[in-house]
């Protein structure tokens, strides 16, 4: 009875636990048998998409690993690899050089708006996410200013087919036609009508080696440290705000390489609104995949690649089987995008308003035996 009751209990907490991954396993299973798409349709798109976002969800392991949850600040370092990649069409360096110095270029800028991002959350402690999020706006500001007046009037822009008419400012679109997948070409394989782009997997698995090795560090341990409780940190003589600043910094650099990455998969930008959605879906991607606030794994990463952009393949056509209008598909993939996000951190919420109510609780029951233990001796 009492094995029974374990085994139950244990299911319980793994369901718990899993909620969202296991809520859009059975969404995908749907829309899979509704899409009607072949196997090998799925699989390649999948992995495209994996090459194409597994590198920009890497970056936000860092931040949760140091206590400040859900780095939506990432966007920034999309908005430094995006204007890297316009001096660089500008220089006609195409191929993988020009992906090469493109990420060059993106480090001093990420490594800025790192800093001012790091220290604008230190002042704001308990509510980085949110304030990530509107700092998006401010800088999206900022980059618009620089690319729509600054590029071609102050900074030299030379080639016209990235100009706008009036000679300033560029176009609405950064034709990156000679660079696209110039890394997912290189050391390709096809298997079974897949293709499967090693140098992209390769460049994935380095950065997953990283974070391994990066946890068993001083300065990762250091960051554990703050994670879990800064109070204690400090006592132990961590710099506490000086760790939390380099795990966006690092944050963000790596978010401008893996803006790179998704935009020589893709070919183009759109200059204006690129990096806008990638901070939300990379984050909803993470928590599909069964991350929370304080908690990811790189195995979270994938999982959550896989299921979120699953859906997004197949919802449309599941859309357009279900009501003849694949925009309802359409619909469905962003509110869920919103949605897991939203559920997330709700669930989150309520599991730590738990485990408060259960240390209180704890504590007055210690009170209780003790004023009992008082009493007794009295």
């Amino acid at each position: 009875m009492t094995n029974k009751k374990s085994f139950g209990q244990k299911a319980l907490g793994l369901l718990r636990g899993n909620t969202v991954p296991l809520m859009f396993i059975v969404i995908c299973g749907i829309c899979i048998y509704l899409s009607g798409f072949s196997w090998s349709y799925l699989l390649n798109q999948v992995i495209t998409r994996m090459g194409r976002n597994v590198f920009l969800m890497l970056s936000l392991l860092i931040p949760i690993m140091a206590g400040m949850g859900l780095n939506f600040g990432m966007t920034l370092g999309a908005m430094a690899g995006e204007i890297a990649l316009i001096l660089v069409a500008d220089w006609q360096i195409w191929g993988i050089p020009g992906v090469v110095l493109a990420m060059l270029l993106s480090i001093p800028l990420s490594v800025l708006m790192g800093l001012m991002c790091g220290k604008l959350m230190n002042l704001a402690r308990g509510r980085e996410m949110i304030t990530g999020y509107i700092l998006n706006y401010f800088v999206g500001g900022l980059y618009q200013f620089v690319v729509l007046f600054m590029m071609g009037s102050v900074i030299p822009i030379t080639h016209s087919t990235l100009k706008l008419p009036r000679g300033y400012g560029i176009r609405t679109t950064t034709d990156l036609s000679n660079m696209r997948q110039c890394l997912d070409n290189q050391w390709a394989i096809t298997v079974g009508g897949v293709k499967i782009p090693l140098l992209t997997f390769a460049i994935i698995a380095l950065l997953c080696l990283f974070i391994v090795w990066f946890r068993r560090t001083k300065l990762g341990q250091d960051m554990r440290a703050v994670g879990q409780d800064m109070e204690v940190a400090r006592d132990a003589g961590i710099k506490v705000e000086r760790t939390r600043i380099i795990s966006i910094v690092i944050s963000t650099v790596f978010a401008g390489f893996g803006m790179i990455i998704y935009c020589q998969n893709i070919g183009n930008f759109p200059t204006y609104t690129a990096h806008t959605q990638i901070g939300m879906f990379c984050i909803a991607a993470l928590l599909v995949g069964g991350a929370s606030v304080e908690r990811a794994s790189i195995g979270n990463v994938f999982l959550g690649v896989i299921l979120f952009h699953t859906m997004f393949i197949v919802a449309p056509k599941a859309g357009q089987s279900l009501t003849a209008s694949p925009q309802i598909g359409e619909y469905f993939r962003v509110f869920v995008s919103y949605g897991v996000i939203t559920l997330a951190l709700i669930m989150y919420e309520a599991k730590k308003r738990r485990a408060k109510s259960g240390t209180g609780a704890l504590l007055a029951q210690a009170q209780k035996a003790q004023k009992e233990e008082g009493g007794a001796r009295a």
